[in-house]
C-alpha cells in the first residue's frame, strides 16, 4: 500500500498524481479513483497543472505533465543504473523481453525494460504499473512482501500462499498466461546491500516460443542477473 506522510494536502496531491499516472482521466474519473470531493480534486489537479506536473487536453483529460520528466532527469536511481548494466546481457542470452520491477504499494512498477530486436515481444514500457496479483514478477515481490501486503492482495491473486512458499524455497518464480493470455515469464528476486528483496528481474515472451515452464531454461540465468544487480547495489 502507498505510504502516507501525515500531511493531508500533500498526500491528496500525490493521490491525484498516482491516479493520473495509472491512466489519463477526466475530473469524474479522478474523483472516482481518489475518493476526493469534486472541488478538492479539481483544485489539486489545477494546482499540479500550474506546476506542469499534470497537463490537460482540450477534452478535459488530465495526463502526466512535462515537469515530471524534468524532475526525473536529475534524479539518481541506483536500481535503474544497475539494471542498465545487466539487462543487455540477459536479453542477449534469452533473446526475449527483459524487465526489472519494483513494488510500490499494491502494484509493481517497471523501472527498466529492454526488448528483443525482432520477433513477437511482450512489451512492457518503463513506468508501466502492473498488478501484484498475477505474473512471475508479482509472485517474487509478494513472496517477500510484508504480511499486511500479502494479506491484502492474496485473496484476489491468481496464486496462493503455497505458491509463494515454493517461490521462497527455490528462489525464483514462473507463470504462464496469468497476467496476459499467451504470455509466459520467469523472475528472480533482487536484493539490496543488506539482503532485503527490493525488486524482481524478469524474462517474458510468447508461450508458443518460450513454453509454459520458462524456468527450466532460464532460472539459472535470472538468478545470475539478480546477483549481478545485487552486487552493483
Amino acid at each position: 500500500m502507498r505510504q502516507h506522510s501525515g500531511i493531508g494536502v500533500l498526500d491528496k496531491a500525490m493521490g491525484v498524481l498516482y491516479a493520473v499516472a495509472e491512466e489519463p482521466c477526466t475530473l469524474s474519473d479522478l474523483c472516482e479513483r481518489t475518493g476526493l470531493p469534486r472541488a478538492t480534486a479539481h483544485r489539486l489537479a489545477v494546482g499540479l497543472e500550474i506546476h506542469r506536473l499534470l497537463t490537460r487536453d482540450t477534452g478535459g483529460v488530465w495526463r502526466p505533465g512535462p515537469g515530471l520528466a524534468e524532475l526525473a532527469a536529475s534524479a539518481s536511481d541506483t536500481l535503474v543504473d544497475a539494471a542498465a548494466a545487466v539487462l543487455p546481457r540477459l536479453r542477449e542470452i534469452t533473446g526475449e523481453s527483459v524487465q526489472v520491477y519494483r513494488c510500490e504499494g499494491t502494484v509493481r512498477v517497471c523501472v527498466a525494460s529492454m526488448e528483443p530486436p525482432a520477433g513477437l515481444r511482450d512489451t512492457v514500457l518503463v513506468g508501466a504499473r502492473l498488478p501484484m496479483t498475477a505474473g512471475s514478477g508479482a509472485k517474487v515481490l509478494l513472496a517477500w512482501a510484508d504480511p499486511q501486503t500479502q494479506h491484502a492482495l492474496l485473496p484476489d491473486a491468481e496464486f496462493g500462499e503455497r505458491a509463494l512458499a515454493e517461490v521462497r524455497r527455490r528462489g525464483w518464480a514462473q507463470s504462464a498466461g496469468e497476467r496476459e493470455p499467451g504470455v509466459a515469464s520467469v523472475a528472480a528476486p533482487v536484493r539490496d546491500a543488506v539482503g532485503k528483496v527490493v525488486a524482481a528481474v524478469s524474462v517474458s515472451g510468447p508461450i508458443d516460443r518460450i513454453g509454459r515452464r520458462p524456468g527450466a531454461r532460464w532460472a539459472a540465468d535470472l538468478l545470475a542477473a539478480a546477483e549481478a544487480i545485487h552486487k552493483r547495489l
